[in-house]
């Protein structure tokens, strides 16, 4: 059991209100309407995500993010609250909000529209990576990165190790400049797909190649076939994916990244750590939503 006074992990992402529609046969079009099987609104956002499984995994798990007052950001505060998840380090203001994400889940594949509302900049961060329980800061996206210039820099004077999930975004993904930016990352954490946009390589053991020459530790997320890991000195490791059957998608990378780092900060090998990552992320495709939330149905 890691010690409440000095393990826990700093998750740093948007928060937004998931509207998730599943049970589609088919995806709209334009000028048509299609009905959904299912319907359930959850808290989103790779950092509450990540974290929240944390929590679950007995992990102290501490949120730095911005939460609205408007009434689809209002309707996340109960289970903010039973999340498990430490909320002494989120904003809330009027500016933070609505960020809604509505998510179509058509079998195992899934399309997301979103909104951004102000600053992904807590006004909390400062006090929040000085937080001498924190241990690990994780950012959940890139964008967020992207915004804040100088936040590994900050994380790494305080004396903590850095992840970082890309995480898609269509006007970032291939910037030139993103593996300058990341500079100083321990762990990045990819899927296969942002891999392939990030390096522009398509195969990905040639990505990995590129990769390993900018980060300590990289762990590839690659749904149904498993996951790989790459690391200086040539190490790679892959393992298979969990057989499981498949409700949604939404957030298993996430949930991927809280059994990893878990592991990784308890000194777990390679292996024991992708096991990890994988058996928790096999776990959320089980149930709706991208959170572990106990007092709802798979």
């Amino acid at each position: 059991m890691p010690n409440a006074d000095t393990h826990g992990i700093l998750c740093l992402g948007r928060l937004y209100c998931d509207l998730l529609f599943t049970g589609l046969a088919e995806m709209p079009e334009l000028g048509r309407e299609r009905f959904a099987g299912g319907f359930a609104l959850s808290a989103g956002g790779g950092g509450y995500i990540t974290a929240a499984h944390l929590a679950a995994r007995g992990r102290p798990a501490f949120l730095a993010s911005r939460l609205g007052l408007d009434a689809l950001s209002c309707a996340l505060e109960a289970e903010l609250a039973a999340s498990g998840v430490d909320l002494g380090h989120l904003e809330r203001s009027a500016e933070a909000g609505p960020q809604p994400t509505v998510a179509l889940v058509q079998g195992s594949e899934r399309a997301f529209v979103s909104r951004r509302a102000g600053t992904a900049r807590p006004a909390t961060l400062d006090a929040a990576l000085a937080d001498r329980r924190v241990r690990h800061l994780h950012i959940a996206e890139y964008a967020t990165l992207h915004e804040i210039p100088g936040l590994v820099a900050q994380a790494k004077a305080r004396g903590l190790s850095v992840s970082l999930d890309p995480s898609w975004d269509d006007a970032l993904i291939r910037d030139p400049g993103l593996l300058a930016a990341c500079a100083g990352i321990d762990l990045f954490l990819p899927n296969e797909e942002e891999l392939r946009a990030i390096t522009g390589r398509a195969d990905v053991q040639d990505g990995l190649d590129r990769l390993a020459d900018a980060f300590p530790l990289t762990v590839v997320k690659r749904g149904g076939d498993g996951a790989v890991l790459a690391g200086a000195g040539g190490l790679r490791l892959s393992m298979a994916a969990e057989t499981v059957p498949v409700v949604d998608t939404t957030g298993a990378g996430d949930a991927f990244n809280a059994g990893f780092l878990d592991a990784w900060l308890d000194g777990y090998g390679h292996r024991a750590c992708l096991a990890a990552a994988i058996a928790t992320g096999s776990a959320s495709v089980g149930r709706t939503g991208g959170a572990p939330r106990p007092d709802a149905s798979p």
